[in-house]
């Protein structure tokens, strides 16, 4: 099956609901055969999706800096967990190393890697799925502003049309697949 990179938040300080959707995400994966590549922390949802995965069987490769290893925040418990030297590098290695993107709600780290993999789609560096699971219009704000952008011709509607959206984790995991599967 597929490597599907999971962005989301690391904090600490969230909703159960949040991390009850990390852990749903991860299993769901799991369950489905695929391998889960993330940040390689073990808080926040970034750790809940992990364990989410492992606790269904899954395979998890955890990509993490040095930095944040300093910081005892690593996922010591990953299949893989592979140590950068700095946060591009971390980025660039699990872009490198999946074969679609799921950006769960998160900030500005969660936002920036889903920026940076849709940026790279439309400048055609890849063509893997990209995925925003959105289950209670977390981010319906952020959409609409880019929607104004297209209307001011800064982002074209083909750029728009290479995210996908998606309410629940079954339809997200169905964009996936069935966008692998056409490929």
């Amino acid at each position: 099956m597929a490597a599907v990179c999971v962005f989301c938040a690391s904090s600490t300080t969230l909703e159960q609901r949040w991390l009850d959707l990390a852990t749903e995400t991860g299993r769901q994966l799991a369950e489905r055969g695929h391998t889960l590549v993330s940040g390689g922390g073990c808080v926040g949802m970034m750790g809940a999706v992990a364990d989410g995965a492992r606790t269904a069987g899954g395979h998890t490769l955890g990509i993490i800096p040095q930095c944040l290893v300093d910081l005892e925040v690593a996922d010591v418990a990953s299949d893989e967990l592979v140590v950068t030297t700095d946060m591009g590098a971390r980025k660039n290695l699990m872009i490198d190393r999946s074969d679609a993107f799921l950006t769960l709600p998160g900030g500005l780290g969660t936002l920036d890697e889903l920026f940076e993999v849709w940026t790279t789609a439309t400048l055609a560096v890849h063509n893997r799925p990209i995925v925003l699971l959105d289950p209670d219009g977390f981010y319906d704000g952020l959409l609409r502003w880019l929607g104004t952008l297209v209307d001011q011709k800064f982002v074209r509607p083909a750029g728009m049309e290479m995210i996908q959206i998606a309410r629940s984790v079954p339809a997200a995991l169905d964009l996936i697949e069935d966008t692998l599967g056409e490929q």
